[in-house]
């Protein structure tokens, strides 16, 4: 008989007020065949305790309530079993060892459970590491279980390193933690990490019932199912929620209570406003909403579970063995096909941005059902409205056709002349309300008309003759980002037709010569020798705008009116220098950032 079982035949039989124990602790799994829904972390440990590779750390990783903790007990009593007629570490926990019972209670000396979030400094790990020094007391190991680790300060962790890299061969621990991201790596890397996963609300529900069996309470399927949707994949949260709603049913747990205890609107009801929503019915939408929201729904929870649905026929479009879900109602199974059936994927994917948006403002809104109502009706008002796709489908049918005249895909052609025709198409945007976007379809010409082929022109040789012509080159065919590296990285040795001789900057890129061959033979229609010289070379044409700039700056700051200005007005800088009608002038040097003086006000 497992603990459970004594537990509750102890509380039967004394009839005591003060010995019952809540469900999630009656209950509480007692070795790894209990376990639901960690079968692969449970698979691991059989064949490292069968083959002897027994690490000396562990890390268990998980959502609240999944078993981290009681998965650190059993652990430690499988690693200190000892009966009769074993005597060795064992998973295999069927006959209770003489240190079992301590263990799953939490009292054995041997076996020391720390809270990291009440103890977080270093001192509390001084005194681990004091300690691990000394062999157990009774037992083969000293188990160290700490939970919540991530919070252990800083210190606490880099002097807990060594002891956990090389702990002596009688101690082993063991590490819970919700929060794995916030665990140095350095710590991970030392531990054997298992991440016990959600449990499945097929397996929750199947719990649930025979713990309901076992106690004696009539509970319904749809009740099982809404607390396994409830417990979000925590068996401790379910068993939470069953022993609420057994108190709050006096003994019977029905789905109306436990939908009334949930603050739940009902599933079908649910699958009835989805219905009223994607025909565009606002009224009906609206009505419902009232209804349920009148028999103790919250608006936001109507909104989710809105949301969820919507989800559920995204996942049967797609996926239509979803629907053996044992958390899921019949209702949900055979109208969640229906509509998966018959809405698009863009719909759908549409009304779940919508509901993403929406539900954060119905629960931080001080007026929910007003705000519920609002994303309700956009649901509706968007529902009817036409995708994008069908909004151009929809157009090129209804275009006029004159002259018979042939499109371009075979389709007739619109209003001749090279007339546009334009449209509004009002699409759904993901915040609920609807965006316009502009079609704008241009027609054909005419297949009559066959345009005369252009003459072919050869290009003529460009001159050049300095770094600025190859830079205004760049700029005159486009190509801004060789532009630039022209200007930052070349310097000029000498230039004559057909060959330049260049210095390059430190970061120069490695293929800026071969790139500037081939394009100054692109540009100017001729053969260019481009060759890297040793000689130092000019300065870039960065270097001269710079410099130019600078002389600029100073010859403004000398001028008699300008020096006038800046005394006038305290706090004044000079951002720009721009010189009206300067012949040749680069448009470029207008863009050059300038570095404003520490003040307040420009001119």
């Amino acid at each position: 008989m497992s603990e459970a079982e004594n537990s509750g035949s102890e509380s039967l039989v004394t009839g005591k007020a003060g010995a019952y124990r809540v469900l999630a602790r009656k209950y509480r799994p007692s070795n790894f065949s209990e376990l639901i829904g960690q079968e692969p972390m449970v698979r691991t440990l059989t064949n490292a305790f069968a083959t002897g590779r027994i690490a000396q750390a562990w890390m268990l990783t998980g959502v609240r309530g999944v078993g981290k903790t009681t998965t650190a007990r059993i652990l430690a009593r499988a690693l200190n079993y000892k009966t009769a007629t074993v005597d060795q570490p064992s998973v295999d926990l069927s006959i209770p060892g003489e240190h079992c019972q301590a263990i799953m209670e939490g009292r054995h000396v041997d076996v020391i459970e720390m809270d990291a979030a009440s103890h977080t400094g270093i001192d509390d790990i001084r005194d681990i590491i004091d300690r691990v020094r000394y062999a157990p007391v009774s037992a083969r190991y000293k188990v160290y279980i700490i939970d919540e680790v991530h919070m252990l300060s800083t210190q606490a962790f880099n002097g807990l390193l060594k002891t956990l890299e090389e702990p002596p061969p009688h101690v082993k621990f063991i590490f819970a933690t919700t929060e794995i991201r916030k665990v140095p790596i350095t710590v991970l890397s030392r531990c054997q990490r298992f991440d016990l996963r959600r449990i499945d609300a097929g397996a929750l529900v199947a719990h649930l019932s025979s713990i309901a069996a076992k106690e004696g309470i009539s509970v319904d399927d749809e009740a099982l199912a809404m607390i396994a949707r409830a417990a979000e994949g925590s068996a401790r949260d379910s068993l939470s929620i069953l022993d609420q709603a057994i108190a709050h049913g006096s003994g019977i747990v029905s789905g109306e209570a436990v939908r009334a205890m949930l603050g739940l609107a009902d599933r079908a009801r649910i699958i009835d406003l989805f219905e009223h929503i994607m025909k565009g019915d606002v009224a009906a939408a609206l009505a419902e909403f009232r209804a349920q929201y009148d028999t103790g729904a919250d608006p936001a929870a109507v909104l989710t579970d809105i949301a969820e649905f919507n989800h559920l026929v995204t996942r049967l479009r797609f996926v239509p063995a979803a629907a053996d879900d044992a958390s899921l109602s019949e209702d949900e199974r055979r109208r969640g096909a229906e509509f998966a059936s018959t809405l698009s994927v863009r719909v759908l994917s549409r009304t779940w941005q919508m509901l993403l948006k929406g539900i954060p403002e119905v629960q931080s809104s001080n007026r929910p059902v007003s705000a519920a109502e609002m994303v309700l009706i956009r649901l509706a008002h968007a529902a009817d409205l036409p995708t994008l796709d069908e909004a151009l489908k929809s157009l090129e049918g209804a275009a006029p056709v004159p002259n018979g005249a042939p499109r371009a895909n075979g389709a007739p052609a619109g209003n001749g002349g090279g007339a546009t025709a334009v449209a509004q198409a009002r699409v759904p945007g993901s915040t609920g309300g609807a965006q316009t976007m502009r079609l704008v379809e241009a027609q054909p010409m005419p297949a009559a008309f066959v345009p005369a082929p252009e003459p072919v022109v050869e290009t003529p040789a460009v001159p050049v003759k300095s770094l600025a012509d190859i830079a205004a080159l760049a700029d005159a065919n486009r190509d801004i980002a060789f532009k630039v590296l022209v200007k930052r990285c070349v310097r000029l040795v000498r230039i004559e037709p057909g060959r330049i001789d260049v210095s390059l900057t430190d970061d120069a890129p490695k293929m800026l010569l071969n790139d500037l061959t081939a394009k100054l033979r692109a540009w100017t229609g001729r053969n260019w020798l481009v060759s890297l010289s040793k000689e130092e070379g000019g300065q870039t044409l960065a270097e001269l705008e710079t410099t130019k700039r600078e002389n600029a700056f100073s010859d403004a700051k000398s001028d008699p009116t300008v020096a006038a200005i800046l005394a006038r007005f305290p706090g004044a800088k000079i951002i720009d220098v721009r010189i009206p009608d300067a012949p040749e002038a680069d448009e470029a040097e207008a863009d050059l950032p300038v570095e404003p003086a520490a003040d307040d006000e420009e001119i």
